[in-house]
């Protein structure tokens, strides 16, 4: 039987290429505002945590992965597909890795003291539930390219072989 994971052996190399720089480019969009990576314009008033770089990496790639699924193969019929998910662990991962004190919605709803007290623990588990919306969301494309295509309805035929109508 085959498994959704599977059909990633099958992907041309144009997916892969798309998967790869849109990991990439997700790990700049969040690791430059976040701090992860240092520049001039973005500061950090709280050190980055242990596992803040490999959960980017993690959601980099899923994140890529899911992308490339919209690429569409080269002879690849129409497909049922999920849409969900993948926006929802993406946004998750930045207020993960992100600085507690440093993000302004944070900041405004609990105070500097909230978010040391009760964001910053809460912060891993903002990351594991993106990665399985990540996974959910991923699994559910890849799903869908496994699924049979829906052929469209034959028009009934009309004439004297027809039948008798009515």
């Amino acid at each position: 039987m085959t498994t959704p994971w599977s059909v990633l052996l099958t992907w041309p190399a144009r997916r892969w290429l798309v998967a790869l720089s849109t990991a990439a480019g997700f790990v700049l969009v969040v690791a430059i505002p976040t701090d992860l990576i240092d520049t001039p314009v973005f500061g950090r008033e709280v050190p980055a945590t242990w596992w803040a770089w490999p959960s980017l990496l993690v959601s980099s790639l899923l994140a890529g992965l899911l992308v490339a699924t919209y690429v569409r193969a080269p002879v690849q019929p129409d497909r049922p597909s999920s849409r969900r998910g993948g926006w929802a662990g993406g946004l998750l991962t930045y207020f993960a890795v992100g600085c507690p004190v440093c993000n302004k919605l944070v900041l405004l709803a609990l105070g500097s003291a909230g978010a040391m007290t009760w964001f910053e623990p809460f912060q891993p588990v903002l990351q594991v539930a993106a990665v399985a919306l990540l996974v959910w969301a991923l699994r559910s494309r890849l799903r869908g390219e496994l699924s049979c295509p829906v052929q469209p309805a034959r028009a009934p035929a009309s004439g004297p072989a027809a039948g008798p109508a009515g």
